[in-house]
């Protein structure tokens, strides 16, 4: 199977719409959620985004603002990657996007016009700006890529299922470069009082992942988005590779709808395939980009399940959900962006928020900005609700 590499990063987040910005902001602890008169609904927007630097105003009006993220972070990538005039064969590049719920922001404003004034008042655009396969649809056709597209949609492991099936794509021959990522904008009315209803919102409107303190995560939203390329390729056409794809691997829970199996054999089973896929072994792990949520069970089960598959090896862990919140189906995909360039940069963002470690979750955390040299290998962790779980394997250049 063909070695695959990484060309191209794009990122719209709470904390920046650009890679470096972005990670710059990881780095010095910069927290994107906004406190709110309602601590329940505290939330962390991409506030400073603005699709016109990515559409005209005509596209804007029929795109969602998940759509509309997905198409600046997959252009930034492209950039990035130099593929504009690299004379790519648009048989052979592949759009894999996905997100976890899909134009919500529509459905919501939709429905309460429909009601209130009837079917005159639905947009023509309804449908293509909902559905959850807009953004793939969206970047094809931005960008003419006629090869394997599709969207995944599997919670807050999306992202990371986006990514796999990018990586896989490619290793079969199917596509010789793919963009895969995934995005999510949901901070509207009802996403934040069903999450409340659940009782998964921090009730102190504050994301502390692994901290003693923690009660519940904080919602965000953005995109992430990765060229990925067939080794060979890349090289034929000078491109700067910035890291590798090594291995990914996937489970499921079979448990419970939104809660995670206590004994964490879901997690640790995704991270084993990971690493055995790469053709590595645990003591090549380095670095863990990790879920972590800041919601109490998730971060105890996932540090048991770390605990459990390195068994005495402690690679540094780290989650960014303490800064930027939750993404929903777009923080596989953010997060990936982080892992790659933490690896590129040797810098591994510390865990925004965590000032007294649970002993219940034991891990070597990251909790200041920490240099690393020479990292043979990097996790990013995803679970979602469904019990659906994933580990990319990333990998230095």
């Amino acid at each position: 199977m063909r070695d695959v590499v990484v060309t191209g990063r794009g990122v719209v987040s709470p904390v920046g719409n650009s890679v470096d910005t972005f990670f710059d902001a990881l780095v010095e602890g910069v927290s994107g959620i906004v406190p709110s008169d309602d601590v329940a609904v505290s939330e962390a927007p991409a506030s400073t985004f603005d699709p016109e630097g990515w559409m005209t105003p005509r596209e804007i009006r029929k795109t969602d603002r998940y759509g509309q993220f997905a198409i600046a972070a997959g252009l930034q990538a492209w950039e990035e990657a130099g593929l504009a005039d690299a004379g790519v064969d648009p048989e052979r590049l592949g759009v894999i996007f996905g997100t976890g719920i899909g134009g919500i922001t529509t459905m919501e404003s939709t429905f309460q016009d429909f009601f209130e004034g009837g079917p005159r008042e639905v947009s023509p655009h309804f449908i293509t700006m909902m559905m959850s396969n807009a953004a793939a649809g969206l970047l094809a056709i931005q960008l003419g890529a006629y090869g394997p597209s599709w969207s995944v949609s599997s919670a807050c492991a999306t992202g990371a299922h986006a990514i796999g099936d990018a990586l896989r794509t490619i290793q079969f021959g199917d596509a010789d470069v793919v963009i895969a990522g995934s995005s999510e904008a949901t901070l509207c009315g009802i996403p934040d009082a069903a999450f409340a209803r659940m009782g998964a919102l921090s009730k102190s409107g504050v994301s502390r992942p692994f901290d003693e303190r923690r009660d519940g995560f904080v919602m965000g939203e953005g995109a992430g988005a990765l060229i990925l390329e067939a080794e060979e390729h890349a090289r034929a056409r000078g491109a700067k590779i910035l890291g590798r794809v090594v291995g990914f691997g996937a489970s499921s829970d079979a448990f419970h709808m939104a809660q995670p199996d206590k004994t964490g054999r879901g997690a640790a089973a995704a991270m084993r395939s990971a690493i055995r896929s790469a053709g590595a072994s645990v003591t090549d792990v380095a670095y863990i980009n990790a879920h972590g949520t800041s919601t109490p069970f998730n971060d105890a089960i996932e540090s048991k399940a770390i605990k459990e598959v390195f068994n005495g090896h402690a690679p540094a862990v780290s989650s960014t959900k303490g800064q930027i919140g939750h993404l929903l189906g777009a923080a596989g995909a953010v997060e990936a962006v982080a892992t790659i360039t933490a690896l590129e940069r040797g810098v591994l963002p510390p865990t925004g928020g965590l000032e007294q470690p649970d002993p219940e979750c034991e891990i070597d955390h990251v909790l200041e900005a920490r240099s690393v040299s020479g990292a043979k290998l990097a996790l990013s962790n995803s679970f979602g609700f469904g019990g659906q779980n994933a580990s990319v394997a990333f990998a230095s250049n």
